[in-house]
């Protein structure tokens, strides 16, 4: 192993995989599905679940590939690229919820929270330099 930044934030993505998936099949879709919501807005909640829960099981897998390669600065740009996915994503949770929400704008803090720790490893990873 060659950068711990990448390998932990890779095994906090996979987390965050299972707890947002998890998370969004016990809350979230049992409330959509005992509601008179049409089907069509049902699958399309149901599917953005699964988009992002994959996402960021791919996104683990990647960062912890990233960790075990010798030559650092070819793995950056992933790194790079992985950061500002995670700040638009964030940035449209936040804006989201300010406009829609913001009765439950509290509820952001922990999400904000796995964000920056995300953001703070994968920075830390990319200024690590070949051994």
């Amino acid at each position: 192993m060659r950068n711990v930044f990448y390998l932990i934030a890779g095994l906090l993505f996979v987390l965050l995989s299972v707890t947002h998936t998890w998370f969004g099949l016990e809350t979230a879709l049992p409330i959509l599905h005992g509601s008179h919501i049409d089907n069509s807005t049902i699958a399309v909640f149901t599917f953005q679940l699964h988009m992002i829960g994959i996402q960021d099981l791919f996104y683990g897998v990647a960062a912890i590939i990233m960790s075990f390669q010798r030559d650092m600065a070819r793995v950056r740009f992933a790194a790079r690229l992985l950061t500002a996915i995670l700040l638009g994503r964030w940035v449209i949770m936040t804006l989201v919820t300010i406009i829609y929400d913001t009765n439950n704008i509290m509820n952001l803090l922990t999400a904000s929270i796995a964000f920056l720790i995300l953001i703070i490893l994968l920075v830390l990873g990319a200024k690590v330099k070949n051994n």
